[in-house]
């Protein structure tokens, strides 16, 4: 069952509150150089992302907000740590959400400051704590970034704007160990509404960082917890955010587009099945329909599952039958086989 949270807004996507569960990324370019990163996040955007985040470690980047919110379409997110000035001018630049964490920009003043400045343009806050960021005192108290540890941060930070009033916030408690994680979000969903913000944090390269992530951000999305996702990669940001998208799909809380299936290979397969697989799932990339397409290897489970696809193939030796809705539309050779299905579909 789906956990009721709070609903924010971030630059017209929602947050929470029932709303579809979004998916993020974050730019690995220098946010000073707006039309790089304005290139990036067009990219992104094109690939199925929601909202994006940037780094802002620095004044100029800042007020580099401003330039980049003109040629993108998509809710800019900063990234913020210690330096509530760079807050208040990427707030200016007209930024549509704030990633920092309260207890480190220095006094309540300050704190109030961002909080009246986002009230004001109706901006929601993130609270992120990872691993590596838990106070000392908390450490200490629980031996370790613990899923405790992490979560008692984390509602820290949410006091201290709660106490200035402000309540339009988001919660992430992320850990590069994946039962941490997983522990430390069940534990935040039942101690607060707020929306979760969920991740893996420094999840690893493509491969393993995808893995780490789909366990992770998978198994709480099985529990009905997460309002917004984003799969840490150690690779292109663009790859996140695919791989995102195919774990809202796989969790059942993304439902639309196209669904590939294939077969592992055995020692019945007689064609080439990785090759084909891998030519039919990337040229589905270009195809935005809600379908569901198969690429079998055999005749055992080949055409039982190629029927239940709207399009398939099912392979034989050195050939194969395409399917549409469970009948054979035709036999084709192997080296013809991902041609004459694209073209069929693409036709339909």
């Amino acid at each position: 069952m789906e956990k009721k949270t709070k609903r924010i807004n971030v630059g017209g996507v929602p947050v929470g509150g029932g709303a579809p569960v979004s998916v993020q990324t974050m730019c690995n370019t220098d946010t000073r150089d707006a039309v790089k990163t304005a290139e990036q996040i067009k990219a992104a955007a094109a690939a199925g992302c929601d909202i994006i985040r940037v780094a802002v470690p620095d004044m100029e980047a800042a007020k580099a907000i401003s330039d980049i919110k003109k040629m993108i379409n998509i809710p800019l997110v900063a990234d913020i740590h210690f330096d509530y000035r760079l807050a208040l001018e990427a707030l200016a630049g007209g930024v549509d959400k704030i990633r920092i964490n309260p207890g480190n920009i220095g006094s309540v003043d300050r704190v109030r400051a961002v909080a009246r400045a986002c009230e004001e343009r109706s901006v929601p806050i993130r609270i992120g704590v990872n691993s590596g960021s838990v106070e000392k005192n908390i450490l200490t108290k629980y031996g370790g970034p613990t899923p405790e540890a992490l979560v008692e941060s984390a509602l820290g930070h949410a006091r201290i704007l709660e106490d200035v009033g402000f309540g339009d916030i988001c919660i992430s408690v992320k850990s590069s160990d994946v039962v941490t994680t997983v522990k430390a979000y069940r534990l935040l969903s039942e101690s607060c509404d707020y929306p979760l913000h969920l991740g893996v944090t420094e999840a690893g390269t493509e491969y393993l960082g995808a893995i780490n992530s789909a366990v992770g951000i998978g198994a709480l999305l099985l529990d009905g917890i997460g309002d917004t996702i984003r799969v840490s990669l150690t690779a292109d940001p663009l790859r996140e955010v695919p791989a995102g998208i195919a774990i809202l799909k796989a969790a059942g809380r993304r439902l639309g587009g196209v669904k590939f299936v294939s077969c592992p290979t055995c020692g019945r397969t007689e064609i080439d099945l990785i090759s084909l697989a891998n030519e039919v799932q990337g040229r589905l990339e270009g195809i935005n329909r809600d379908i569901t397409v198969a690429v079998m290897g055999c005749v055992v489970n080949g055409p039982g599952e190629a029927r239940e696809a709207d399009y398939g193939i099912a392979g034989g030796k050195g050939v194969g039958l395409i399917f549409k809705k469970g009948e054979i539309v035709k036999k084709a050779p192997f080296e013809a086989l991902a041609d004459e299905l694209i073209e069929l579909i693409e036709r339909d």
